[in-house]
């Protein structure tokens, strides 16, 4: 090893805090990827804390800061500064690489050599990380806030199958990090997802979005409210909708979900126009007709207009004439591993979320009729994008029971459909939904209480990982997931960026994969 490579030397420590004397003329930064040399290979270290070191006495020291800052002492020479004041750089071994051993990452079981010199990381040590079959980009190996020339991907069939949460307090990119990733696979046909899009931000209406990607028109669908040119209107027709679709998401007393059920069960595809029109439910007072027909046109805008006597949407999203096609039309296209975008941001949370909840309820049931048949392997994984996910996982909204969404979290990966769970308040998941978010992509994060729980429910130990995590700057993250051997730093390129030098080069970099 060149000695213009040393940035340090091992100097003391255990397994999982190993301390490094930093060279003097050398710069080490929190995240910093470290090698330290063996005989047959190499460790790779993560720095995540940085400290003073020195050989003078705290009282020394003091006494020296204090005569050169009330300049009493003109000449400090004396102190040897390269030699008795240091940094110290604290570092856990992350992975333990032999190239001879059939390029496997293993997880470290001994200490480095004492005293052996460390240097900085280099695209020739990832020599192993390769490109997956189903691959999902997520941006570039990050040392510190230095970017190597080494992408970073994933497995998409199973990243998306076993859920993946993207935690981080506002404006520190995770709309962009999805939009990176979902058109690194908007042409692939074996990955299908649903965008649940409250910002309407991921088409790219005014600017660069996902219909800018050359597969756009094959493999992209884009559902709006507005009148947008390649757009179809996210219209449902009533026969759509059931009480089951309700679950968790509009809160319902038991008489009133009792009412539910008996006009679905006495009228089928007409229940709620049998509801709304105050047609017979045996066994139902009118005092609880009255509050549902109230409920549901507050919630979702569906009642009986009394001039024409017929049903009306507030919001334009439910109808009886027209939408007979549309849920088919969106789960055939899933089956298809199309890329669907659904601007619900002219829709209140509750029609939004019931507007994901008729589509998922339909998705699941097909790919539960798919597995009993035995041809579930034959279809493309469905995942779902939801912002603020919360407000269907959070603790408050599980706490009558269940809804679609926490069903899909907690079995989903049985039938091939997962979620991406985009929020900026992860302690108010439950840890047992949290515990099935194999993967998760961290960005940066100022608050205590949320680095706590996105620590608490990682896939790897990042107890050391806490300031590491709260000092990452915009477009940087860590993944930390089931299907690496150990948590990636990453740097995630403005989408603008990405897609400019995806035009300009189709040449794939070496890439990085977990699971090896």
């Amino acid at each position: 090893m060149s000695k213009l490579e040393v940035v340090g030397s091992i100097v003391r420590g255990r397994h999982g805090h190993i301390m490094i004397r930093q060279k003097s003329d050398a710069l080490i930064e929190l995240g910093d990827l470290l090698i330290a040399d063996e005989e047959e290979g190499y460790t790779i270290l993560q720095v995540y804390d940085l400290a003073y070191g020195s050989q003078i006495s705290a009282r020394s020291l003091e006494l020296i800061s204090g005569m050169k800052v009330e300049g009493l002492a003109a000449d400090l020479s004396f102190m040897d500064p390269h030699l008795r004041n240091y940094v110290i750089v604290e570092v856990k071994a992350i992975a333990s690489i032999r190239p001879q051993d059939d390029r496997k990452i293993r997880v470290p079981k001994t200490l480095p050599q004492f005293l052996r010199e460390v240097r900085h990381v280099t695209k020739d040590d990832l020599f192993f990380l390769e490109k997956p079959e189903n691959p999902i980009y997520l941006g570039s190996i990050r040392s510190g806030s230095k970017i190597l020339d080494v992408e970073a991907f994933l497995d998409g069939v199973q990243v998306l199958t076993h859920h993946v949460l993207v935690p981080a307090t506002t404006g520190r990119g995770k709309s962009n990090l999805v939009k990176v990733m979902a058109w690194s696979i908007l042409g692939n046909r074996n990955l299908s997802v649903l965008i649940l899009d409250p910002h309407d931000e991921y088409y790219g209406r005014h600017g660069k979005g996902l219909k800018d990607h050359p597969e756009a028109r094959e493999c992209l669908r884009y559902y709006s409210p507005r009148s947008v040119a390649g757009s179809l209107r996210p219209v449902f027709h009533i026969h759509s909708l059931w009480p089951r679709h309700f679950r968790g998401i509009i809160q319902f007393s038991d008489a009133q979900h009792q009412a539910l059920n008996v006009a679905a069960n006495t009228y089928g595809k007409r229940w709620l126009e049998a509801l709304l029109r105050g047609e017979e439910l045996k066994g139902v007072q009118d005092v609880t007709l009255e509050v549902l027909k109230r409920k549901i046109y507050a919630t979702i805008g569906v009642y009986i207009d009394e001039e024409s006597d017929e049903i009306r949407c507030r919001t334009g999203t439910f109808s009886d004439t027209r939408g007979e096609s549309t849920l088919a039309d969106i789960l055939n296209g899933l089956e298809d591993g199309l890329k669907i975008i659904l601007d619900t941001s002219l829709f209140s949370d509750a029609v939004e979320l019931l507007v994901g909840s008729i589509i998922l309820n339909g998705a699941l049931n097909r790919y539960k009729r798919y597995k009993r048949e035995g041809s579930l392997d034959e279809k493309p994984v469905l995942n779902v994008v939801i912002e603020e996910a919360p407000r269907v996982l959070g603790s408050e909204a599980m706490a009558s029971g269940s809804n679609i969404y926490s069903d899909i979290a907690r079995e989903g990966r049985k039938f091939k459909i997962g979620l991406t769970a985009i929020t900026q308040l992860t302690s108010i998941i439950p840890r047992t939904v949290l515990a099935n978010m194999n993967t998760k992509v961290i960005l940066g994060n100022e608050l205590k209480p949320e680095r706590d729980a996105i620590i608490n429910s990682a896939a790897q130990d990042l107890s050391q990982d806490d300031q590491a995590i709260a000092s990452l700057d915009v477009g940087e993250a860590i993944i930390s997931s089931n299907f690496t051997k150990f948590a990636v730093p990453i740097h995630i390129p403005l989408f603008e960026d990405y897609i400019r030098s995806v035009a300009e080069s189709k040449r794939p970099k070496i890439g990085f994969v977990g699971g090896s």
